[in-house]
């Protein structure tokens, strides 16, 4: 079987570099990093009093790692701004509605067409670094990160292979 159906003489596989992340309906601003998509299901180990020689397992509890975004240092206040609602929700009687966000993993290849797309769900901010270290010896850029806790994620479907145009 082909591993690109639409393009059957790409060898390829895409690249991570080519990747954007859109909360809010709206792409991040000069994002440089992203951790992986990973989720884990525990096994739960159990006997058959038939057998009692074998241990069987079987599917437990599903969880998914965290999510952390980083990009240079700018004035855009984007991740801040998230972050700080959650901070928000220590104050007595304060409840926020909006400090969830579903947001979206788009991947494009070299020709910049989107080829794969994943949705994560009901995702805030468990951690934010406004500032790394400083150093005045080192020439390094300026990172802010933020670390996104979520509830699952799904690839969309509706996102499928384009065909790429020959040069």
């Amino acid at each position: 079987m082909a591993e690109f159906t639409a393009n059957p003489t790409r060898f390829d596989p895409y690249k991570t570099h080519m990747f954007r992340v859109k909360w809010d309906g709206v792409y991040v601003a000069g994002l440089s990093k992203m951790s992986a998509l990973k989720r884990s299901t525990a096994p739960v180990t159990h006997r058959v009093g038939g057998d009692p020689g074998r241990v069987r397992k079987s599917p437990g509890l599903t969880t998914y790692d965290a999510v952390t975004l980083e990009r240079g240092v700018t004035h855009d206040p984007a991740f801040e701004a998230w972050a700080n609602k959650v901070a928000s929700l220590e104050q007595p009687g304060i409840s926020l509605p909006d400090f969830r966000k579903d947001l979206i993993v788009d991947v494009f290849n070299e020709a910049g067409q989107k080829v794969i797309s994943y949705k994560l769900f009901r995702c805030w901010v468990s951690e934010f670094q406004a500032l790394p270290a400083l150093d005045a010896a080192s020439a390094a850029v300026a990172i802010q990160s933020i670390k996104i806790e979520l509830e699952g994620w799904e690839r969309d479907p509706s996102v499928t292979e384009p065909v790429e145009q020959s040069v």
